[in-house]
């Protein structure tokens, strides 16, 4: 083997090292650590005259390093990188140097990523190439070590995945001819300096992660069962309508107003809404003003009046929206009933609060069902389509219809999450100020436990700065329902003039409503 490699020497000028794996092809010898970075494969010096760039050496073989190095298209454009105009330079700078490197845009991220040096699958560019990550790892060792490797044998040795540790020498050569750069490899300080950063990302985001607000176990529990509550008190089919006493409208119920539908406090049930009520308000829904007292069926100086005699003629709705509003009552009932801490409360309590609120809550799951396009609440078949003309063919006026429309209006603006219409409806029945409540310290630890689960969950699920206004808007809401509340209790009052008005209402109305129209 001596003899064979000193014959090739001296034919080749090459050096054959004789390191403890030589037969093997694994000869290495180490450079001092002042030592210029050595060639890829070590050669005896070249004649003092300067060669012109690309002339082959006259001992260039097979795997000459004078020989001009093919495009590989395994290479990545370094900016800023320069060719050299003679080989002055070492071996490995001046042939990285005369590469030409695509664009980076040329490769096809479809295509399977395959090792430029050795053929194995490839996980991404490394120093410059698309390299495995055996084959990144020889590299950055071999340059910082500023090893030297020997080939035993004609410096072209085939690399592949199998037999890539067997030379060395021409692994590294494959590297530099794919346009591996030792100029990308980072320091040790540039390395510590680059894992202290990632550390104190990772330390940033994981405190902003602790201070994110999240739902607690229990808050979640809320939701869950309230939202469950929302799902068993409500059909989106409305299959229970036909069992009300059916809708009269037009002419048939005596009345000259439109034959539409509408509800005197819209279905207490869910469905999706919009709002816009075209027939009776003739400007854009924020700024509502009635086209007309007399196209409702009242003037304007009777409108003000509670105890005006109401024509019954054009009542035809009434008993159809009091069938409608018993349903609806019985559906908050039962939703209150599963409303977290609400049965740890008196039965007085209980009752007040539902008495009180029953109203609120029907206003407010209606707007699941309100529609913005025509001012409308649809629930179902056209039959129990309901305009503002049917609400007043139920004995209320505008001082009731044209506040309701506002606020199915803006709360409809809102989009709120169904999560958060049921816990705003929980929190509008558990309500420490109701008139009657004798427990209110209770009442008021159960309401801010559910307020505190609408504020966590706000901050949770919208983006600041939605979310700063959307907690004191939905707050507004409940206090707009109050209003809405105190009207309809006078115009009740209205209707308990009427002794065929009573008889009109359900049991389940007069019991619920009682206080105000006894």
């Amino acid at each position: 083997m001596v003899a064979a490699c000193s014959e090739l020497s001296a034919s080749e000028n090459w050096t054959c090292g004789r390191g403890p794996g030589a037969g093997r092809g694994r000869g290495l010898a180490r450079a001092g650590p002042g030592a210029e970075l050595p060639p890829l494969v070590k050669r005896q010096p070249p004649s003092p005259r300067r060669r012109e760039r690309g002339a082959a050496c006259p001992s260039a073989g097979p795997g000459s390093f004078w020989l001009e190095v093919s495009v590989s298209p395994h290479a990545r454009a370094r900016p800023g990188s320069t060719s050299l105009p003679t080989p002055a330079r070492s071996g490995m700078e001046a042939t990285a140097a005369s590469i030409s490197l695509p664009d980076p845009g040329d490769f096809d991220r479809n295509v399977p990523r395959i090792c430029g040096v050795c053929g194995d699958r490839a996980t991404g560019f490394h120093f410059n190439a698309m390299t495995c990550e055996g084959c990144k790892g020889f590299f950055r060792r071999s340059m910082k070590r500023k090893a030297l490797f020997t080939c035993p044998f004609n410096g072209d040795c085939r690399i592949t995945k199998d037999n890539r540790r067997h030379c060395q020498a021409c692994r590294l050569k494959r590297c530099v001819d794919i346009g591996m750069m030792k100029e990308f490899i980072l320091t040790d300080e540039e390395v510590q300096r680059k894992r202290e950063m990632i550390l104190k990302r990772k330390e940033e985001e994981a405190l902003k992660d602790s201070l994110r607000p999240k739902l607690s176990e229990e808050q979640q529990r809320i939701i869950a069962v309230l939202l469950d509550a929302h799902h068993k008190t409500y059909d989106p089919t409305y299959a229970d309508f036909d069992q009300f006493r059916p809708p009269v409208r037009g002419e048939e119920g005596g009345g000259s107003l439109p034959s539409r539908s509408s509800s005197l406090q819209a279905p207490g049930f869910s469905g999706n809404s919009s709002s816009s009520c075209s027939d009776h308000y003739t400007s854009s829904p924020d700024m509502m003003e009635p086209a007309s007292f007399s196209n409702l069926g009242l003037s304007e100086e009777d409108s003000d009046d509670p105890s005006v005699t109401l024509d019954l003629s054009q009542l035809s709705m009434l008993p159809h929206l009091a069938d409608l509003v018993s349903y609806s009552i019985q559906k908050v009932i039962g939703f209150a009933k599963m409303i977290p801490g609400f049965r740890d409360l008196t039965a007085e309590d209980q009752i007040v609060l539902l008495k009180s609120s029953a109203i609120e809550v029907i206003m407010l799951r209606s707007n699941q069902s309100f529609t913005m396009d025509d001012m409308s609440w649809t629930c179902g078949s056209p039959d129990y389509k309901y305009q503002v003309s049917d609400v007043t063919k139920a004995g209320h006026s505008l001082e009731l219809i044209e506040p309701l429309i506002k606020f199915q209006v803006g709360l409809k603006k809102l989009n709120l999450h169904e999560e958060e219409h049921v816990l705003l409806m929980a929190i509008c029945i558990v309500s420490p100020d109701r008139p009657g409540v004798q427990d209110a310290a209770l009442v008021e630890a159960i309401q801010d436990r559910l307020s505190n689960t609408l504020q966590t969950y706000i901050r949770c699920r919208h983006p600041p700065p939605g979310s700063h206004l959307l907690y004191a808007k939905m707050i507004q809401k409940l206090a707009d329902l109050r209003s809405l509340n105190e009207e309809h209790s006078k115009q009740y009052r209205c209707l308990s003039f009427q002794p065929d008005c009573s008889m009109k209402l359900t049991p389940l109305v007069l019991e619920v409503f009682g206080n105000e129209i006894s």
